[in-house]
């Protein structure tokens, strides 16, 4: 079968990254087209992928105007950009996979599923922890019953000092209003997660969590309002010469440096740090999404679980503890433990080091097993294969949607009530795909 032919929308760190795995499969899919506004992170990606002249687009809308150039659209726009393009693909005829979150309202999300319903296409969200091995392991072992059943979950996304200040203070998703709140846009994920080892879906949610430390009154006397300028930025472990130098020492150029720079050298890097926002320093930025939460909840048939995303800390996987009827498991990306009662003896399972979990690592192969799975699903035009469906996803999103309003309304949201209730899940199956499912004719 030819490799599946896919459209890059929004050529940034997540379709970069995408589009390299693709580079270094060639039989699994190939990059025929790429639409970003930025020439200095379109251009290098095309020139990688050969894409032709007549296909390097500066707008989605440019593409959205043509006949269906390729299988598949990967969206990878910012969080408030994603609707319209899925929309408009999937109306194309294109399958869709869209980064996570799906998108920044409920009506949004409902928008997108909907659309590849209508169309029957395949819609894949890219709720990457699914994919990791990791957690195939996990709920493999969750599913044998080395445990018994479960009862209660605490997993902690333990988000990291320096990454914190690159993405949610200084970066993109500094501001609830113009991409998401801090639930959505980077621990949806997680509250995915849950649901999916546990096996089960929520009925009810509380949340606490705000903006402690990042913001103007915590600032140490002196600070200046960009680190290269700033007296006491030698003494700050904020720092994004101290941070960002780290990574050019070490020889990276790819993220979290390329999201500065599309070419990251010392001057380069300087030269963002002086004139763009991740030179700012961290008490006197725009933000306001939370740096701690924790989430509190219920799952069908009286299992519980709490969830705590907290800045402060080392970067590293996450941790999570699964309290069973007959044992306990805990994993971090790293190694998965099982604890069995009646023998009174652990088990300790290494996860293979290149699937370290870490951030910077592709999701501890999160991301490849993610392409290595929807890919062929498109080949194949079969919505059994997609490990994530829309519906699915529409379903984790309504449960960080609820958890969000339990946090600022301060009460216990119940979700097993109409309020929560979603025509497009009352179906809660995608027909099978239509005439444009699989692979079109090659152009």
């Amino acid at each position: 079968m030819s490799p599946v032919r896919v459209l890059i929308v929004g050529a940034g760190s997540r379709g970069g990254g995408y589009a390299e795995w693709i580079r270094r499969h060639p039989e699994v899919a190939r990059v025929v087209a790429v639409a970003e506004p930025r020439a200095a992170y379109r251009e290098p990606l095309a020139d990688a992928h050969g894409v032709a002249a007549g296909l390097r687009f500066t707008d989605w809308r440019e593409v959205a105007a043509l006949p269906r150039l390729a299988d598949v659209a990967l969206v990878c726009t910012l969080d408030d950009a994603h609707v319209e393009p899925a929309v408009a693909l999937a109306d194309r005829g294109y399958h869709l996979l869209v980064e996570k979150p799906l998108a920044q309202t409920r009506a949004d999300c409902e928008a997108i599923v909907t659309a590849a319903r209508r169309n029957g296409v395949l819609l894949g969200v890219c709720h990457v922890l699914r994919y990791a091995p990791y957690t195939r392991m996990v709920k493999q072992i969750v599913e044998s019953g080395r445990i018994g059943e479960i009862v209660s979950v605490d997993h902690v996304e333990p988000v990291g000092f320096w990454h914190q200040a690159h993405s949610y203070v200084r970066g993109n998703w500094r501001r609830a209003a113009d991409t998401a709140p801090m639930l959505m846009a980077k621990s949806c994920h997680d509250l995915d997660w849950l649901r999916h080892v546990i096996g089960r879906d929520a009925v009810a949610v509380s949340s606490f969590g705000r903006l402690r430390h990042f913001r103007p009154d915590q600032a140490p006397p002196g600070a200046g309002e960009r680190c290269l300028d700033c007296a006491v930025e030698a003494t700050c472990p904020y720092s994004a010469p101290r941070i960002y130098g780290r990574f050019l020492a070490e020889g990276r150029t790819g993220w979290p440096l390329d999201v500065l720079t599309p070419r990251p050298t010392v001057e380069s890097v300087t030269e963002a740090l002086r004139t763009g926002p991740y030179g700012r320093c961290v008490y006197h930025c725009d933000n306001d999404v939370v740096d701690h939460q924790v989430v509190a909840l219920e799952f069908t048939g009286g299992v519980t679980a709490t969830f705590t995303m907290t800045a402060f800390n080392r970067a590293r996987p996450r941790e999570t503890t699964l309290f069973g009827t007959h044992g306990e498991l805990f994993c971090d990306g790293e190694r998965i433990t099982v604890y069995d009662f009646l023998s009174d003896s652990a088990e300790t399972i290494e996860v293979a080091a290149a699937n370290d979990g870490l951030i910077d690592s592709g999701h501890g192969g999160g991301d490849g097993g993610l392409l290595a799975s929807f890919l062929p699903a498109v080949a194949a035009g079969d919505p059994a294969l997609v490990a994530t469906s829309g519906e699915d996803a529409l379903r984790s999103h309504l449960l960080v949607f609820a958890a969000e309003q339990a946090r600022l309304e301060g009460r216990v949201v119940r979700l097993d009530t109409p309020e929560w209730s979603s025509p497009v899940l009352d179906g809660e199956r995608s027909p099978a795909p239509g005439p444009s499912a699989g692979l079109a004719p090659p152009r």
